[in-house]
């Protein structure tokens, strides 16, 4: 089975973490896969690799997504490849933490560039292609989709990450705001909300067994999440099997927004 065979999907932020998963998945799953990656290609050519060394088709492509030239650029590129693009993947973020009267303009500014101002740029040209093309049915009963990587944050208050929380936050009203402007034309837009992956980014918590065990304290199902517990929600996302799904957020989180310290009274 091979539910997005004949589609391109375009994955930012994929040379590691969640988003090289989501990109493998994609591959397997049966899409050409535009593989973004924001300075160094190596990582990228990786993930490329994995998903050709399966018989898939796919490219590297680099570009900052909070540059706008550079996103225009990606797209032209993916889709003179590829002829069009049918999926986008939003998944390009960082973080640059402090406490709130420590954090710079600098901090504020290249968090809310990547991963909210990004998000509406790629969004932004995925949006014209898919207005431009329309319904392609033997692809898609959509004229595109769109999947943003949010998080848990986007309702959870973090203190000591303001910047990224308010990203979130952010990401969560413009998807579900071009989600409604959108439906008409069949245009799908959704968020992915992982809670606590085992990624790079908080390996130094989730590799000690201390700070993971302190971590699956706010995990009700008690384990920490992998990259391929998000990777098939993406897939779901993009198929036809979740057509009639848009403007949510699917959170993939082992229960961490049930509040877990009222489990035991608060």
């Amino acid at each position: 089975m091979k539910p997005l065979e004949g589609q391109t999907a375009l994955v930012t932020g994929a040379s590691s973490g969640i988003g090289a998963q989501i990109a493998i998945a994609m591959g397997a799953a049966g899409a050409q896969v535009g593989v973004n990656y924001p300075f160094d290609q190596g990582p990228a050519d990786q993930v490329v690799s994995a998903i050709t060394r399966a018989g898939g088709a796919a490219i590297a492509l680099q570009a900052d997504v909070s540059r706008e030239d550079q996103v225009i650029q990606m797209f032209q590129t993916l889709i003179g490849m590829y002829g069009t693009v049918d999926i986008l993947v939003s998944n390009a973020g960082i973080q640059k933490d402090a406490a709130f009267a420590e954090m710079t303009l600098a901090q504020w500014n290249a968090v809310l560039g990547v991963n909210l101002t990004g998000g509406f740029l790629c969004a932004r040209e995925a949006v014209k292609e898919f207005l431009r093309r329309g319904v392609v049915p033997e692809r898609s009963r959509a004229a595109g989709k769109i999947i943003f990587t949010s998080s848990v944050h986007e309702i959870i208050p973090w203190a000591g990450h303001a910047n990224y929380a308010t990203s979130k936050g952010g990401i969560m009203l413009l998807m579900k705001t071009i989600a409604q402007e959108l439906a008409p034309q069949k245009i799908r837009v959704n968020s992915i909300g992982p809670g606590a992956i085992k990624t790079a980014i908080n390996e130094s918590v989730w590799s000690d067994p201390q700070g993971a065990a302190s971590m699956c304290k706010l995990i009700p199902y008690g384990r920490i999440g992998e990259t391929t517990d998000v990777a098939p929600v993406a897939v779901w996302l993009a198929s036809d099997a979740s057509d009639y799904v848009t403007g949510t957020t699917i959170f993939v989180d082992g229960g961490m927004l049930l509040y877990p310290g009222f489990r035991t009274g608060g």
